[in-house]
This record gives structure tokens, sequence and C-alpha cells, in this order.
């Protein structure tokens, strides 16, 4: 799961990995059991990783799945033999640039970028092409 938390002013928040310097992305997360509702997990993981609590109506499903392999790295993370995620993404907005509580953890930095430059600096492309769907996918949700 991917959420991609931006303000009216498409500014969107990028958090640097703890276990990886200089890997900058949305938050990421997984769900707690497949029966947690894709939507929970999001403002769960959002929550966890940033301390922002979001509302149900600012969470947006923008109904597109990415399938990718998952970076050597990270696999043992998962069950054995496991090499590609489903990645589901969302949007969050946010009224503004809202203060931001990291898990040290997991996290070491954030910063709230202007989207072109957000997108710039994410690692994952997958990450990358979110942020530069942001435009269509606001003007999507208000129309």
């Amino acid at each position: 799961m991917l959420v991609v938390i931006y303000t009216p002013e498409r500014d969107v928040l990028l958090i640097e990995r703890a276990d990886h310097p200089g890997f900058w992305q949305g938050v990421t997360g997984s769900r707690d059991s497949l029966s947690e509702p894709l939507g929970t997990t999001a403002l769960r993981e959002v929550f966890e990783e940033t301390g922002i609590r979001g509302a149900s109506g600012q969470l947006a499903d923008w109904k597109l799945s990415n399938i990718y392999e998952i970076y050597p790295a990270w696999r043992a993370r998962y069950a054995p033999g496991v090499t590609h995620n489903t990645e589901h993404v969302f949007g969050l907005c946010v009224p503004e640039r809202l203060p931001v509580q990291l898990n040290p953890r997991e996290h070491t930095a954030f910063e709230w970028l202007p989207w072109l430059e957000a997108a710039d600096r994410c690692f994952s492309p997958s990450n990358a092409e979110a942020v530069l769907m942001l435009s269509r996918m606001v003007a999507r949700r208000s129309a």
C-alpha cells in the first residue's frame, strides 16, 4: 500500500527511510491481516509513520495497483519465496503542511515538497509515478 499525502497546493510529504538513507518515499505499509480493509490500512500506516491522523473523507482510493519485484534487501520481511508485491495507491489530502512525528526506527527525515520536486526525489519508480499522477487524481476527485 502507498499513500501520497498532499495539500490543496499539491505539496507532497516525503519521508526518508532509516534503513536506506537517501531513499525518499510516501507512506507505505501492509495490512495487519487479510481482513483489514485497505482504507483502514492506509490510515493506520499514515498515523504510525507520520503521526498524522487522516479521516476517511480525506482519503481517496486511486483505484491503481502496481505489481513490483521486492528489493532483495527487504525480502526477509516477507514469507519465504515471495518476490513480488502488489501496491494499492491512495491519496490523502490534508489542509496544509502538517507537523510530522516520525517513527525513528522506520524514517529519519521528512520534507514537504512541490509535487514535481517530490516525484524527482522518490527512489521508487511506482512512488514517483503516483506523485506525477496527483493533478489528474485531484481533478478526477473534484469532478
